[in-house]
Parts: C-alpha cells; structure tokens; sequence
C-alpha cells in the first residue's frame, strides 16, 4: 500500500470483512434472503451483527444473468457514505441502476444525463441545460402545484365521501404526472393525444426498466422462486414498450419545443438527444421519484398523530396570514414544517440505493475502523442505514418532527437523500440531484396546503414494489369560522 494511503488513517487498517460466494451461486443466494428469506433491511442488519462492521463485502441484486459482477463493497454508516459523492475518488459512469445498466433502447440509444460520471465532456453541458431550464421555470414551481393539488383534494374527498376510503398513490400519480407536463411543456396533458394514459404509459416503461431490482414481497415459497426467475434472469425487452416510450416522446419533441431550442441553440445538444434526456427528467427523475415521495410524505406525518398536526396547522395558518399567501418567504419560515420534510426525507430517503466504481485506491473509514478500496471494485450505499446512524441521530428509528429546528439544522449535513449533502449545492460539475431545492419545496407546500385545508387525516400504509402504498381512511375539514 502507498504511503499516501498510509498517511490518511486515523483507525486500524482492517481486511473488509464478507464472503460472496460462488461466482453464481453466492449472488443467487444473496438475492433470495434479500428479497424474500430476510427481506431488504433485516439483510443488512444481519451482515453488520455477522461481521462486526458496517462496511462489509456483499452481492447486490439482479445478479447473473443480467448483472456479470454483483460483487459490492457495502457502506452503512454515516462516515463512509459520503464517499459516494466524492468524484475524484468514485466514478458514476452507468451505475444509476446499480450493477447493470437497462438497455439504451429504452432511452432512444442515448446515454442520458443520469447515467455520465462528471469527467464526461457531455456531463456539463446537458447537466447545465437541465439546471438552466428549471431555473427558467422556477416562477411556476408553487403556483402549478397549488392548482394539482386543489385537483388532487377535491378527488380525494369525493372518493372518501362515496366509497369511505381514497387510494392516494393513483391520484398523486396523476397529479405528478400532469404536474411535470405541465411545468416543461406549457399544456395539460389531457390536450395532447396521450390525454390521461401519460402515468401508465411511463408507469410501464419504468417497470420494464427497474423489474430486476423489485419484488411483490413474496414470502418464500415457490412464488417467490418463480417471481425471482421471471424478474432476474433477463431483462424485459424495449420493444414490449416501444410504441408507448414513442408516444412519450413524441408529444414532449412536439409542446416541449421551447425547452429543446434551447439545448439546440445556447447548449449545442443535438434536438434528438436534448428531447430523450427531457423525457427521462420529466418522466424517470421528475414523476418516477414523486411516485415515491409524495406517498411517503403523507404516510409519515398521517404516523406522526393529531398532536403534530395540530402544531403544523397552528404555524402554517398563522404564517400564512401574517405573510399573505403561500410564498417562497413564508415556507422558509416555517421552522417545524421544514424541518418534518427533512425529517422524512432522514428516515425514509425517497430513492435509497447509491453506487459508483473506484477510481483510485483509497481508504475509506467507519466510525470504528479503516478498510482499502481497490481501483474498479463496486461501491454500494444503503442511504437508510446511512441516515439512521445511531453515532450520529439521537432515537434514530423515530420520527422526531422537529430534530432539524434550532441547533439541529447542524444535522442537515448528514441527510443524503440528494446524492449529495443537503448542505451542499447542485452543481453542473457534481452528481447531486438537479432538481434537489424543488423537491424539498414541493414536499413543504404539499404540508402547507395539506392543513390549510385539513385539522387532521388518518391513513393505511403498507409497500407494493418500490413505493410506500397509501390509502386516506378519514379527513377532517378545517371548520368555517
């Protein structure tokens, strides 16, 4: 080892512990008590208690056949996670997806934005196009929300009043869905010819996509055996999904054209790449991850109980009033309602999963000891463990609503829910998520208007696939004065 390398530890340099097993056979292993014999968190917090560490070596799913190379070297604390962020350390070239990367097809034979490490010349430049043009529309953020989710409380209450219970992850699917449309391509979608099949159509082309990397929750038994054959085996072909990915296309090259002049004229992309880069964004970042976050959200203030709700009513309302309206201001002063979104996006992180290749051989530490990384092996991040770090967040496994208020604002920078620090900046040159401000406002004005209209709300919660699943059981109007 360099003497670089030595020079760098402050703990004892320790062999990464972990078996993977057989070429073959280890990765199939692994990905059963993953998805079905342990299940997702219960397989890492067995690996920690086995290995006495919280960097070990690991497979992660698919793994042969779609995957060559499952083999991980796994992080899940607090210390070594951000290294993943690092980029003169870690590459991020076709990792997006983990260990495999979906066919090209399903991105019009492009490589897109996601899926380029920042060294790549085309990084910048797309990167910077996609920063630029949420910036160009950053007026319309709150106000186009506002309107989805009036749209989306108005339905909510009619399904509560005729059928005592509302599916909320549907109808905030549609409300995302035209949301997204509506920011970059100046139309409802209901006036294109996709009219209201824009969510099953990318719905679909998402699942073919990310398949190997899901599960119905099985238990073991020879369903789940058959499911792990149909799902990880082979990924699912582009043509099954071709005519709808075109559809998508098509309707975003036609009423996004404002956007993709832009690329052509300020950013010298090419109409064609610029148009299947905005389709990803808008469909893939943009709608894939609200499909996430938005149901999460509400699982976990409806969890968080009516005295919360009444301590958010009370500053919302009182904010609202004294500021005029529902404006950027008057969110960046509610001290709890901020600090609940950042509180869910700790304990529930939207998207978990980071990855990226060594570049160099470092060292990297835990809390407890040093471990060498060697050039081109995997590195995989499991962002819950992460960011429920007990040498880090006090009851780690609570909600607490108002960790991130006062003194606690010190602790943003060990939320990473981004690919990055929520303390740090977007960046043309990093791989922070472009829209990360917008997120966090989205989330913020979805509280907002949540009890402005409502005293409180009880919900079902339960998973299906990659997505919490909601189901409103009850709403309670705030009453007319």
């Amino acid at each position: 080892m360099s003497s670089s390398l030595l020079s760098t530890l402050q703990l004892p340099l320790k062999p990464i512990p972990g078996d993977c097993g057989h070429t073959f056979f280890g990765p199939f292993r692994d990905r059963l008590a993953y998805f079905y014999n342990e299940g997702r968190d219960k397989f890492f917090e067995n690996r920690i208690q086995k290995h006495k560490s919280t960097i070990f070596k690991t497979n992660m799913p698919p793994g042969p056949l779609i995957a060559s190379c499952p083999r991980v070297v796994c992080l899940l604390d607090a210390v070594s996670f951000p290294v993943l962020f690092d980029t003169s350390k870690v590459e991020k070239r076709d990792v997006l997806d983990g260990t495999f990367l979906p066919s090209l097809a399903y991105t019009g034979g492009h490589r897109v934005c996601a899926y380029l490490d920042p060294s790549e010349p085309k990084h910048t430049s797309l990167k910077t196009f996609i920063l630029s043009t949420l910036s160009a529309r950053h007026h319309k953020f709150i106000p186009l929300f506002q309107t989805g989710l009036s749209e989306l409380f108005n339905e909510l209450e009619a399904q509560i009043s005729s059928k005592k219970e509302a599916y909320f992850n549907t109808l905030s699917d549609t409300m995302s869905f035209n949301y997204v449309f509506r920011l970059f391509c100046d139309k409802s979608p209901s006036e294109t010819r996709i009219g209201f099949k824009g969510p099953k159509l990318v719905d679909k082309w998402l699942l073919f996509q990310l398949a190997p990397l899901g599960s119905l929750g099985l238990l073991p038994n020879l369903l789940c055996y058959l499911e792990d054959i149909l799902l990880r085996t082979f990924t699912f072909p582009f043509f099954l999904v071709k005519s709808d990915y075109k559809k998508l296309y098509d309707v975003f090259y036609e009423f996004g054209s404002s956007v993709l002049d832009e690329a052509e004229s300020k950013f010298g992309i090419e109409r064609d790449e610029a148009c299947h880069n905005l389709v990803f964004l808008a469909d893939f970042n943009a709608y894939g991850g609200m499909k996430v976050l938005f149901p999460g959200l509400i699982k976990w203030v409806a969890l968080a109980g009516q005295k919360l709700h009444k301590k958010l009513a009370d500053e919302i309302r009182t904010t609202v009033e004294v500021e005029g309206g529902v404006t950027l201001s008057a969110l960046n002063k509610m001290v709890l309602t901020k600090s609940v979104v950042y509180e869910y996006l700790r304990i529930d992180p939207p998207v978990p999963f980071q990855y990226g290749k060594a570049k160099v051989d470092f060292v990297i530490q835990s809390h407890d000891a040093a471990f060498e990384i060697k050039k081109g092996e995997m590195i995989f991040g499991y962002q819950p463990f992460a960011t429920k770090d007990p040498k880090v967040f006090e009851n780690p496994e609570e909600f607490v609503a108002d960790r991130f208020v006062g003194e606690g604002e010190k602790l943003l920078k060990y939320v990473y829910w981004s690919n990055g620090r929520e303390t740090e900046e977007t960046r043309a040159g990093n791989k922070h998520c472009a829209g990360k401000d917008l997120v966090v406002q989205l989330c913020r004005v979805m509280v907002v208007e949540l009890f402005l209209r409502y005293e409180t709300f009880e919900v079902e919660s339960g998973t299906f696939m990659f997505a919490p699943s909601v189901t409103f059981k009850s709403l309670t109007k705030v009453s007319s004065p």
